[in-house]
């Protein structure tokens, strides 16, 4: 059974939106977005577990974070949070998946052995693979992460650095994990589809005794992925929780997570006979070239991806007196990442592709071939962090008073091994390629190079929101950041960096920055319905130099001697919880303005000057809920504008890349009265610029073209217990790009039409 903690948010002397007026928005808010808004439990409320009836399914009426002491409904930023009930019909088991529910979000291919497998989440503009975090704690690492242990997954728009840090312009994602809680419970799901591939889940909860509990959530996942030839995702994972103390003043949860991954990696397809493909030779003898088959491999067979998660979490909770609780979570936790990947290049003809596309042979393509470049990555992250908290609620004079305060203390740790010996590959033929083409020196292993950063930080923060009345709320938070970040590399010596060793010589490098970083945010908020609010708010977010990859050097944006970037974001909103509060309603539009992204030097002097703006100016739209007890719906719509205000003569100007103008997501689902159960979505994104810098005749897939993909699902209950899913994605069979590099040579094919049924259970 699914459980939700309620806390009800009424305010019976101001007067409900009529019916009359809430169905009328909700017919203007039917393309708009599922980004629900932000809060956390009330601490003064008495938390109160109900079995599921499907009629909040969808709906979250707060988030994790006790940094939010208001519902969503009452907390002036834009906020999206996806339940595990989404992620469970749409059968979502990563990240990347999950994040299709929210619009304005882009996925990118990456470049080099260092970003391929990630989740490499493009938000609103700008890059936030740095800004991930469990539980309200910065996530250590960046690989594809699984959702078997995600409550609900919880994405906040915007430069909130108060909530957190240091941080991306464009916000962050907080993914929350299962806890404890005083009932028995078993559920699972045993799933098989397209690809041969089998996946296997279980969620097991037990009551030990009138205030403890025990948590089990396993997942086991084998087999290959949708319309990709030789590629494997392999992964298990397992993760225990205890809580001792449920339901009474103190109370203490010990958790673990373990995941292992065991994949073949996909380094993606050429861009060879997409829309915008340029070849000079193709192009002078006015003929194109057809596409690959997007179940091409271009990958070795020796190729592997291997992770290995370790997690252990602390968290106790005390309640001091009514309405203020005090709380402290500490977390240590380690990950390795090794990788060996074979991705495709040029098809363009050259001296280590003499095969490759050229006047002599633009008539016969199947000699034609593909340069293919070893990529690999030795990296181990670690983290150790204790976050103490403190929400309390008190008058002054007419305001009421909810505060919520802590100190973070965190210390990362990124270790990487530069591998070498993974030897070249000959180019494969362009339309038939073969993973046992021959690799010359192929002899893995490292050579004592390495960067070793670490950052420690000192976290304080401040929030307060002071209600006036029942219908003025206003909001203000101040985080202070004292950081160190320390690098102690080892690199391999030039001619110029150290004339008198020979080159190739190992000798040490030492760079260190330390500042102290300043973020906040305020906002104001008028109730004119007990249900509903309108909203204005201003924040801000710093990124230090190496702040999101723990990499500090010399020359460019990560020199220790620059200004950390600074974004800040204006917004102005409402919100609604309409249908007897079982709908909400979101609206927003804001500016967000990031600089300081930037440096040149001057040839001259060598003096080096920090510069760069970018501005992202948008609405969002968001509906999710029940429209009827048996009929829920999620939906977003995210329209923006990008620019580069300051940058490079051939940027100035354009949009920002990755950037689409437009992007809608939806999910439905109708229960019928028999147990059967129907749903779909549908996703567009619009085209989107690859390159920030002026297109030209000749350059190669300047922008990315846009898509619609819908995707439909049908679930019947055989008994109580037992139901039977199907779902089955891509409907139409389009054929898409779901993610490219930078340089627009190769990318990701979206996956085709497939199917997937699932036997779900609980008890």
């Amino acid at each position: 059974m699914a459980h939700i903690e309620s806390q009800k948010h009424t305010l019976p002397q101001q007067p409900r939106l009529h019916q009359t007026t809430a169905l009328t928005l909700l017919a203007l808010a039917l393309p708009g977005t599922a980004a629900a808004q932000q809060a956390a439990p009330v601490p003064t409320l008495p938390k109160v577990e109900v079995t599921a009836t499907g009629e909040q399914a969808y709906k979250a009426d707060t988030v994790s974070s006790p940094k939010f002491t208001q519902p969503l409904v009452d907390t002036p930023q834009t906020i999206t949070v996806i339940k595990k009930e989404i992620l469970r019909e749409q059968q979502a088991t990563s990240l990347t998946e999950a994040l299709r529910n929210t619009p304005g979000i882009t996925m990118l291919l990456g470049e080099g052995g260092n970003s391929n497998q990630k989740d490499n989440i493009f938000m609103r503009g700008f890059d936030t693979s740095g800004s991930v975090f469990i539980d309200n704690v910065r996530d250590l690492g960046n690989f594809g992460r699984d959702t078997f242990n995600v409550e609900q997954i919880e994405i906040s728009k915007g430069a909130v650095g108060a909530d957190n840090g240091r941080g991306a312009p464009s916000g962050y994602v907080n993914l929350s994990s299962k806890s404890p809680f005083a009932d028995n419970a078993l559920s699972g799901s045993i799933s098989y589809g397209s690809a041969e591939n089998l996946r296997m889940t279980a969620d097991m909860n037990r009551q030990l005794g009138e205030t403890s509990a025990f948590r089990l959530n396993v997942m086991k996942q084998d087999g290959g992925v949708a319309g990709r030839d030789h590629v494997e995702s392999k992964r298990w994972g397992i993760a225990p929780s205890i809580a001792f103390g449920l339901d009474t003043p103190t109370r203490t949860t010990l958790s673990y997570l373990h995941v292992e991954q065991d994949n073949v990696p996909d380094g993606g397809i050429p861009t060879v006979g997409l829309k915008g493909y340029y070849n000079a030779a193709l192009a002078a003898a006015g003929i194109g070239a057809r596409k690959v088959d997007t179940e091409n491999f271009y990958g070795s067979k020796h190729d592997f991806e291997d992770v290995s998660l370790d997690m252990f979490t602390v968290k106790v909770e005390h309640d001091i007196a009514p309405g203020t609780t005090v709380r402290n979570t500490s977390r240590w936790g380690k990950v390795r990442h090794e990788l060996l990947l074979t991705a495709p290049g040029s098809a363009n003809s050259s001296a280590t592709n003499p095969n490759g596309i050229n006047a002599g042979n633009v008539n016969n393509p199947e000699t034609w071939t593909v340069t293919r470049s070893r990529q690999t990555k030795w990296q181990e992250n670690e983290l150790l962090t204790n976050q103490t908290n403190l929400t309390t609620e008190f008058s002054t004079g007419p305001l009421a008073h909810s505060l919520s305060a802590g100190l973070e203390f965190i210390h990362e740790r990124q270790l990487t091994k530069t591998l070498v010996g993974a030897g070249s590959m000959v180019p494969g033929n362009l339309y038939d390629p073969s993973r046992h083409d021959p690799v010359s020196n192929y002899d893995l292993g490292t050579d004592g190079r390495k960067a070793d950063g670490e950052t420690t930080t000192i976290g304080a923060y401040l929030f307060d929101t002071a209600k006036l009345g029942e219908r003025w709320q206003f909001t203000a938070g101040v985080r202070l950041d004292r950081y160190r970040t320390e690098a102690r590399n080892v690199v391999a010596s030039t001619a110029t960096s150290h004339p008198a060793l020979p080159v190739g010589t190992l000798v040490p490098l030492n760079i260190d920055a330390k500042d102290t970083l300043t973020s906040w945010k305020v906002g104001a908020l008028y109730k004119p319905a007990a249900n509903g609010s309108i909203y204005a708010a201003y924040a801000t977010s710093k990124q230090p130099p190496g702040g999101s990859n723990f990499t500090l050097s010399a020359t460019g944006i990560n020199n220790p001697n620059m200004d950390p970037q600074e974004a800040r974001t204006i917004e102005l909103g409402t919100k609604w919880d309409l249908l007897d509060e079982r709908l909400a309603f979101t609206a927003a539009i804001y500016r967000t303005e990031n600089k300081n992204d930037l440096t040149q030097t001057d040839p001259v002097t060598g003096d080096v000057t920090q510069w760069g703006k970018k501005t992202v100016k948008g609405i969002e739209l968001g509906l999710v809920g029940a429209i009827t007890p048996a009929w829920q719906v999620s939906a977003g719509l995210a329209r923006m504008k990008t620019e580069v205000e300051e940058g490079s003569t051939s940027q100035q100007g354009n949009a920002v890349q990755w950037s689409p103008e437009l992007s809608f997501t939806a999910w439905t689902t109708y229960r019928l009265p028999f147990g059967l159960t129907v749903g779909g979505g549908a996703r567009y994104v619009d085209s989107m610029l690859r390159s920030s810098n002026d297109a030209t005749a000749t350059t190669n897939m300047p922008e990315v073209d846009d898509y619609w993909v819908y995707d439909a699902m049908a679930s019947y209950e055989i008994s109580k217990n037992v139901s039977l899913q199907l779902n089955v994605y891509n409907l139409t069979d389009k054929k898409y790009v779901a993610s490219m590099n930078n340089n627009g040579a190769r990318y990701t094919p979206g996956t085709p039409r497939s199917a997937l049924l699932s036997a779900n259970f609980q008890f």
